[in-house]
């Protein structure tokens, strides 16, 4: 057997190659000298999942697919299918849909590589790919090697354990002594947390602490829990969009000024251009969550749901509880929250591109700590009655104010600058 722990790209592509000619899991472990419960592993591990049909059929995994004579259901202007199962958007409004998986990938080799029917099948393809499962190796091996993993109630949970006592000075080593069966985590990570501003205690509550020079380390960052992308993807967005393409988008982001200090949050709205911007101390879930829970107190639940159908947004650790902004108090929808893939910006290039206009006023690298929610006002206002060309020489201040009234506006604090008035410059919010 082989001693290194980890497959190469080369043992994956032979991998593949053996899954398409449909050799046992126990026939490939010979040929790369692996277990074959470690190829099993591999080929459950990075699975590419494919809802895609064959040559001039839809994709389509309903249980009726064959005997199926709907007509019709989507009520699209675009359909041009004479029966339903020839189309891929009446599963999801058929009353009849009854969801049919495959029986053969409940057993080995659980892909379809080597299935003879894969290019005539219209069901959801699950595929091994050896360029895939190395990209998801890599990225895995990355980031179990870098940041701080843990999930925004953890930290609750132990702020309210430990903070108190440092306070009442206390040392870490003293805290996770006695408190073993509550804190449930090593000495060090308790350090890492407090050095990284999770507790509402500080190194400087820490009477040794500050006396020590600081070691140099890489910098810190948090892994975001990826369970909350589940069904909130940038291809659900569009798959969403396509069911509904009459919903407007809202696009979200932060914007920093240095690091480590007060953030922005920004809500762009895709068709009139028109922003809000709203300061932040800390870029963290529960402020964004918390300044939806204002919009929605300050607007009615029937505005919110018309302003913000949809949210799309990055993957920043910021957006990792869509649940707490799409659903209030009561547990009733008010928005759904989508992300964009990582490392494409361009996906929502709406917010990115108005961004520059704020840089205008508040320049890269520019502190903002010494502005306030006023001063951000002010300067949105001076932003969004700015003429656009693509809105006919019309500001987004016009054109928002003809899609959802003035009262909407009031609310929102906007107000419209007159146009010779209009400034740009730092000198606008000066610090």
């Amino acid at each position: 057997m082989a001693t290194n722990k980890h497959l190469s790209l080369d043992e994956r592509i032979k991998l593949e190659q053996c899954l398409k000619e449909s050799k046992s899991f126990k026939s490939i472990g010979r040929e790369l000298n692996r277990d074959p419960t470690t190829v099993s592993k591999e080929v459950k591990n990075h699975i590419l999942f494919k809802r895609v049909g064959s040559y001039g059929k839809a994709f389509n995994n309903c249980l009726h697919r064959f005997t199926c004579t709907h007509s019709y259901i989507c009520t699209s202007p675009y359909c041009r299918n004479a029966y339903c199962r020839f189309c891929k958007i009446c599963t999801s409004v058929c009353e009849d849909f009854k969801e049919y998986r495959c029986s053969k990938l409940l057993k080995p080799p659980y892909v379809c590589n080597g299935c003879s029917k894969r290019n005539r099948c219209t069901l959801e393809k699950r595929i091994y790919s050896a360029a895939f499962a190395q990209d998801e190796y890599e990225f895995t091996r990355s980031e179990s090697r870098n940041g701080i993993s843990v999930c925004e109630d953890e930290i609750i949970r132990l702020n309210n354990i430990i903070s108190p006592l440092i306070l009442k000075g206390q040392s870490i080593h003293h805290i996770c002594t006695n408190n073993k069966d509550s804190v449930m985590c090593s000495e060090k990570t308790v350090y890492n947390y407090t050095d990284s501003n999770l507790f509402s205690a500080r190194n400087i509550d820490l009477p040794r602490k500050v006396k020590y020079r600081p070691r140099k380390t890489s910098k810190r960052h948090f892994k975001v829990d990826k369970s909350c992308r589940i069904r909130r993807t940038y291809e659900d967005f569009e798959d969403y969009i396509r069911l509904n393409p009459d919903t407007p988008v809202v696009e979200m982001d932060s914007l920093e000024g240095t690091k480590g200090g007060k953030v922005l949050l920004t809500i762009h709205f895709r068709n009139p251009q028109f922003m809000l911007a709203f300061i932040r101390d800390a870029n963290t879930s529960r402020s964004v969550i918390d300044i939806f829970e204002a919009l929605y107190s300050n607007l009615s639940r029937e505005d919110f749901t018309t302003l913000f159908p949809i949210l799309l947004t990055d993957n920043g650790s910021e957006f990792s509880n869509p649940s707490a902004i799409e659903l209030d108090a009561h547990g009733n929808r008010r928005t759904r929250v989508f992300y964009c893939d990582p490392s494409k910006p361009y996906q929502k290039g709406a917010v990115e591109n108005n961004h520059t206009l704020i840089r205008r006023v508040i320049p890269k690298g520019v502190s903002l700590n010494n502005f306030c929610q006023t001063d951000i006002q002010l300067m949105m206002n001076h932003i969004n009655s700015y003429s656009r060309k693509k809105l006919n020489n019309r500001s987004p201040h016009q054109l928002f104010s003809f899609l959802y009234g003035n009262d909407i506006l009031n609310k929102l604090g906007a107000t419209l600058i007159p146009v010779n008035s209009i400034t740009l410059k730092p000198s606008l919010i000066k610090e």
